[in-house]
């Protein structure tokens, strides 16, 4: 039952509760749009950003490609090397052709003196080894009556065998001048004389032998000829007698490639006319042709305690080639004619296979595998895979090599 106070006041209740509430759904829907709007505006902001980043990977992922073509895959099965690059690395080729190529005998040997250059020290006195300025090692180069060491003797138990030496040929020349001046006259007899004399002559050589060589440490031993050091045989405080071997000088301006060849090749050697060698120090490759060598003989049959036959030239030491080194050895026989070869340093083994890089056009190359024939040293045959005018890489191979490995590296997949 509604009071005059409801009759009165409840349409303006109504109408104030009315406006609340429209105010109050008012904010409630500029809310909803404030955050439509900021939801709106984030979204744009992350699809441009996405859009930029895509573009950006893409922009990247071209550069990779420009890179990939300045070294890599060509066309199918070609490399692209710039000129730029092979100039950076120094590549060079070389043109395939058809030519003379001697069949080879690879086998190994030594390098040895040649005979008559070398010249064994001995000790002219007894004495202890004493060491002068000299550097007293393998390899020291020596002049012709320069002192190599000496041999002290003054500490021994017989005393200073310069000095007695010297005593003994003094004491023998008096003695025999004195009875040459009697036996004229019969005063002594012939039998006497001829002793005093035999004497003189005996002290005369010993005394020679060491005059004019004591030094403060002794007598000193000298070199017979111009030469290098090489077999010593004493050290410092060594005790040696007379005639011991101390040295051996050794003039390698001329010296011996000895090769020891397996039996089976023995019908091959009549028609070997030189050698190369590589030597294990340097790694390089000699060509006795370079070093005016010559075949001396080769075995009529093996030795008596191998199997081998020797093959011995002679050459000139015109490198610094160390005389008593084994080395590898590849003794040219019979030429062939009409075969391709390129140099070793064309080669790439991978695994036991070995190719090569030709040239197909500028700037691309293409790998080649191959088929080896015999092998000088500097030079290999090739049974397969080349043919005349083929541009080969000599020099710079495994750089192409690396260039094309690079490549082998999967592309990057992309989802967006």
């Amino acid at each position: 039952m509604r009071t005059a106070f409801d009759v009165i006041f409840y349409p303006f209740i109504y109408y104030q509760y009315t406006i609340n509430e429209f105010v109050i759904m008012k904010k409630i829907y500029f809310m909803w749009v404030v955050f439509a709007y900021i939801l709106i505006s984030c979204s744009g902001n992350t699809a441009e950003h996405g859009k930029h980043e895509h573009e950006a990977h893409e922009h990247g992922h071209e550069e990779h490609n420009h890179d990939q073509k300045e070294a890599g895959e060509g066309h199918a099965g070609e490399i692209s090397f710039k000129n730029a690059m092979a100039e950076a690395v120094g590549l060079q080729t070389h043109k395939v052709e058809l030519g003379v190529f001697t069949d080879v005998i690879k086998t190994s040997g030594r390098v040895m003196a040649a005979q008559g250059k070398e010249s064994t020290v001995v000790a002219t006195v007894p004495g202890v080894v004493t060491f002068g300025n000299l550097l007293f090692v393998d390899g020291t180069a020596v002049r012709k009556g320069q002192a190599i060491l000496s041999l002290a003797s003054s500490s021994l138990p017989d005393g200073n065998v310069a000095a007695k030496a010297k005593f003994a040929y003094e004491n023998a020349k008096r003695e025999y001048e004195r009875m040459e001046a009697l036996v004229g006259d019969k005063i002594v007899s012939a039998k006497d004389f001829e002793q005093a004399r035999l004497n003189y002559e005996n002290a005369k050589v010993v005394w020679e032998a060491v005059a004019g060589k004591q030094t403060v440490n002794g007598v000193s031993v000298v070199s017979p000829i111009n030469g290098y050091l090489k077999n010593l045989q004493v050290k410092e405080g060594d005790y040696v007698s007379v005639g011991q071997p101390l040295v051996t000088i050794s003039q390698n301006n001329r010296l011996v490639l000895r090769a020891e060849v397996s039996e089976k090749y023995y019908h091959y050697l009549p028609s070997v006319q030189s050698a190369n060698f590589r030597t294990p120090y340097d790694n390089m490759t000699y060509k006795l042709s370079d070093l005016g060598g010559r075949l001396l003989s080769y075995g009529k049959a093996s030795d008596a305690n191998s199997f081998y036959v020797p093959v011995t030239f002679e050459f000139d030491n015109k490198g610094a080639i160390i005389p008593g080194s084994f080395v590898e050895i590849y003794l040219l026989a019979a030429p062939m004619q009409n075969v391709i070869s390129v140099p070793v340093s064309a080669l790439i083994e991978e695994q036991g296979v070995y190719s090569v890089f030709v040239r197909v056009h500028e700037e691309a190359y293409k790998k080649v595998p191959v088929t080896l024939g015999a092998d000088n040293g500097s030079e290999v045959q090739i049974l397969s895979g080349l043919k005349a005018g083929d541009e080969v890489v000599t020099v710079g191979a495994y750089q192409i090599k690396l260039a094309s490995a690079s490549n082998a590296i999967p592309a990057h997949s992309h989802s967006h």
